[in-house]
């Protein structure tokens, strides 16, 4: 693969980039193809991990897991932004809406994709200039999978309680469980 221009690190630039992800072979995979693009990575599973990493050094660049299993991921990018303000960050999530991606941009966070994120898109959007919007995605998600994913995570919002999760989507209680029943949609 050629990189274009728009996803090249230059050489004497700070190729530092923290990744904090609680998904573990996600984590390693971004990390191997982060490195493999010319970053210098260091590797976070926890919002503790990643806040006693930026308080040693805080790097030039972050990818941040929304949910973390001790936290929310935009404590972590704005605790970057205050030890770094020019660092740029991106906030990775599988529970994508509106509501938490203007909260992470207004944190700080130069963008936010949605999980499973290609590491060309992560790239892209690290390095694309302020002004400049990221390309979109080659295959987003569908608005069917769109639908199925929020209505996931709404009902383990709910303890995975149907009646209330039907109730709060304000949407009959056996339709929901049709739903629930079936696979994920592509």
């Amino acid at each position: 693969m050629i990189a274009t221009p728009a996803t090249e690190v230059p050489a004497e630039a700070d190729r530092s980039l923290l990744i904090v992800e609680d998904d573990k072979p996600f984590l390693e995979r971004l990390s191997r193809a982060m490195e493999s693009r010319g970053f210098q990575v260091t590797a976070c599973d926890s919002v503790a991990d990643g806040l006693a990493r930026i308080g040693e050094a805080a790097p030039a660049f972050a990818v941040v897991d929304l949910r973390l299993g001790d936290g929310n991921g935009l404590d972590v990018v704005s605790a970057l932004k205050r030890q770094r303000p020019e660092a740029r960050a991106i906030v990775l999530t599988g529970y994508g809406n509106i509501a938490t991606a203007v909260t992470a941009v207004k944190m700080g966070a130069v963008d936010y994709l949605a999980k499973p994120a290609d590491a060309d898109d992560v790239v892209a959007a690290l390095l694309a200039s302020g002004t400049a919007k990221s390309e979109p995605p080659q295959n987003p998600m569908s608005a069917d999978r769109v639908r199925w994913e929020h209505i996931q995570r709404i009902y383990e919002m709910c303890n995975r309680n149907v009646s209330e999760t039907a109730r709060r989507l304000n949407m009959h209680r056996r339709t929901l469980q049709r739903i629930l029943a079936k696979r994920a949609p592509r």
